[in-house]
């Protein structure tokens, strides 16, 4: 993580950010069709707080898109290369930073079902389950809250 800084992501970012998606080891097998097809567009990076994680080269290597109404971390994605380095620590900090910024109490996160660990390690607490919606989601997902206090 050394050098790592986070900055508002821009309309130009749109296909780094859909490559960081769409390569995500997270989401073979059992989990690639949550994200089939998926793009993160210029209307969607103005329209939310999206911000990236970039490293000392350059490169975006992590982001996150806070959505404010209602209060949901909509995505939030590190590069499969810059995972255990504190990428991910570092976006959910600043996450609820913004969040509380923005007046908000507590931010959702419906959570793909491997990274529930880290998000309550993050401090977030389990508050319940999300239905399976067919056909694109068949499992069952956790329902999860930051507080911003």
């Amino acid at each position: 993580m050394q050098s790592t800084t986070i900055r508002r992501a821009t309309a130009q970012d749109a296909a780094r950010l859909t490559a960081l998606v769409r390569g995500s080891g997270a989401y073979r097998g059992t989990y690639a069709s949550i994200i089939s097809g998926y793009r993160v567009t210029a209307d969607y990076i103005a329209r939310h707080r999206v911000f990236v994680a970039v490293d000392a080269t350059g490169r975006v290597v992590g982001f996150y898109a806070l959505v404010l109404e209602p209060p949901e971390l909509d995505l939030a994605f590190v590069a499969d290369d810059a995972q255990g380095t504190g990428v991910g620590r570092l976006l959910v900090r600043h996450m609820i930073a913004q969040a509380r910024e923005a007046g908000l109490a507590e931010v959702r996160v419906v959570a793909h079902p491997p990274a529930e660990a880290f998000y309550r390690r993050m401090g977030a607490e389990r508050v319940g389950t999300v239905a399976p919606s067919p056909p694109r989601v068949t499992w069952e997902r956790p329902e999860l809250r930051f507080t911003t206090a």
